[in-house]
């Protein structure tokens, strides 16, 4: 076995003791941390890499993304940054003149504040392009926005009934208007993408979103909406990768409520057949995904009080349905992951969870909620004590898109954006992610957010809560460290140490000593993943050896 040795450079390693949370040289034995500091410099090595200096932090571990959702965006028309609707109009103009014989267009990321009223319609899109169907996913991705052609496509009427945890947006004479909510974006725009999609598309999505981890320095990743179609494309990239990825993938398998106990409990059959068959794989399933609510963005996540508007949106997973599906999953060792925005969604899944355990006993579990965007005093507490991951995103909270999340509360509710510490402070398990391609992939400017709450969309932008704040240690800690241990593989990697994956990426800035601003343009210039190099820049692969 090889073993080589990194030195010369300054290396976090996400340990829990602040004491052994810096080092300068790690020694790799094939896939494997051998030894690290003084201990690994006095090792003989094989082959040895001079990192110069350079900042070495543990692999990310994105911990809650969407693989082929993001793989397809970034090749569809990005609208986050076009903030008015004219601009919107511009950029869908630009794509149809440039893609004339596209049979329809793609885009992705638009703002509900950058839309007048923040009530976008088909009439809007049909201005420029009304002769193919236009389907834009909105930047929560809990909402399409259609023009009429799209209506058409997907046979969506008048007398088209609203699906069970959706609605079709309707204007005043009750015709369809273009917005498609929530399960009828999923039944409807999702559906329609799904089975017009071919798996050489799906092939080259898998192919870039690989690309892109890898440059970003993420050596895992967790989907976090998992389906036969994600299945089977990863496996066909872990055969043209001959049996091994460049990156570590998890799964939750999307679960959805069907309304009726019996189906809902049968889709766990699958979940538990692919756990079992899949668990030492490059790709597996360990659990499953509930959609509890949607968001606060265009109010549909499930608030214990009205939204400013006086309104309020009902769970898509209501306790009588929910339940009996977190029982049977909890007793089958299924990891649990619930999508809770609203507080009144993230106070059901644990009164779920509680019955749960009553009624499952002690048994070994980690399940976890995904958002807590705004969650009521006390429930990092409650968490902690059920063992419960707040799996959150810091890009989430960039301040750019924040003005449109607080005029939706409109009140106090505002105020307790994000809460952090409060995880910290409970003891609970906190695992950042981007929840991709929600927001960016890029995992630096993820940590810029995290550590100083300004924005990483638009710098003139202020900080907004830089009391939540968390210091740079602490939030690289939880997108790697926390991130690796809420699947699970908290003994094995996600830190630099004797007997760990040897699973790191190597910057080209120093953001520890020359500020967290810096984060905005440092460039990852090598990820290592299991000890094998998966990307590096042409200059940094030539790197001097002893």
């Amino acid at each position: 076995m090889t073993r080589t040795l990194y030195r010369g450079g300054r290396i976090f390693t996400a340990h829990t003791d602040p004491r052994r949370q810096w080092t300068d040289a790690i020694a790799v034995d094939g896939e494997t941390i051998a030894a690290v500091g003084a201990e690994a410099l006095a090792s003989a090595a094989d082959e040895v890499v001079d990192l110069g200096g350079a900042v070495v932090l543990p692999g990310f571990t994105d911990a809650h993304t969407h693989l082929l959702m993001m793989g397809a965006s970034l090749a569809q028309v990005p609208l986050t940054e076009a903030r008015s609707l004219e601009a919107i109009q511009v950029l869908l103009r630009e794509a149809r003149e440039a893609a004339p014989e596209a049979p329809a267009i793609w885009g992705r990321g638009w703002l509900f504040d950058s839309i007048p009223g923040g009530a976008p319609t088909a009439s809007m899109i049909d201005a420029v392009v009304s002769d193919v169907p236009v389907y834009l996913d909105a930047n929560d991705y809990h909402s399409c926005w259609v023009n009429s052609a799209a209506l058409a496509e997907l046979g969506i009427t008048r007398d088209t009934p609203d699906p069970l945890g959706g609605e079709i947006g309707r204007d005043a004479d009750g015709e369809p208007n273009g917005m498609l909510f929530e399960t009828a974006a999923i039944r409807y725009a999702w559906a329609r993408r799904d089975s017009s999609t071919t798996d050489d598309e799906r092939d080259a999505a898998v192919d870039r979103v690989i690309a892109a981890y890898v440059r970003a320095g993420v050596v895992g990743v967790v989907d976090m909406a998992f389906n036969e179609h994600g299945l089977a494309a990863f496996e066909r990239a872990v055969s043209r990768h001959g049996g091994r990825l460049p990156i570590r993938v998890a799964a939750h398998w999307l679960v959805d409520n069907t309304g009726d106990r019996e189906k809902n409990l049968a889709q766990l059959d699958r979940v538990i057949d692919l756990v079992e068959r899949t668990r030492s794989s490059w790709v597996r399933v360990i659990g499953i995904k509930l959609i509890l609510d949607g968001t606060i963005d265009a109010c549909t996540a499930a608030m214990g009080a009205p939204y400013a508007d006086g309104s309020n949106a009902a769970p898509i997973w209501p306790l009588a349905d929910l339940s009996p599906v977190v029982g049977a999953a909890d007793a089958a060792g299924l990891q649990i992951a619930m999508h809770a925005i609203g507080d009144a969604a993230s106070d059901a899944a644990l009164v779920a969870l509680e019955r749960a355990y009553r009624a499952n006993g002690d048994l070994p579990r980690r399940h976890r909620i995904e958002h807590l965007e705004y969650a009521a005093p006390g429930t990092a507490e409650r968490m902690a004590r059920l063992g419960v991951t707040a799996s959150m995103q810091p890009v989430h909270a960039d301040p750019a898109i924040y003005p449109n999340w607080a005029a939706m509360l409109g009140d106090e509710r505002a105020d307790r954006a994000f809460a952090w510490p409060e995880y910290e402070r409970a003891g609970t398990l906190l695992a950042f992610s981007t929840d991709a391609p929600t927001a960016p992939y890029d995992a630096l400017a993820n940590m810029y957010v995290a550590a100083t709450r300004a924005s990483a969309l638009d710098t003139s932008v202020a900080a907004v809560h830089p009391q939540f704040a968390l210091p740079l240690t602490a939030s690289i800690a939880h997108a790697t460290r926390d991130a690796a241990a809420s699947t699970g593989d908290g003994d094995w990697r996600g830190r630099l140490a004797p007997g760990f994956a040897a699973d790191f990426a190597v910057l080209d800035t120093d953001p520890f000593a020359d500020g967290a601003s810096t984060l905005l343009t440092a460039r990852v210039v090598r990820t290592v993943r299991a000890g094998e190099t998966v990307f590096a820049e042409e200059a940094v692969a030539a790197l001097p050896r002893d």
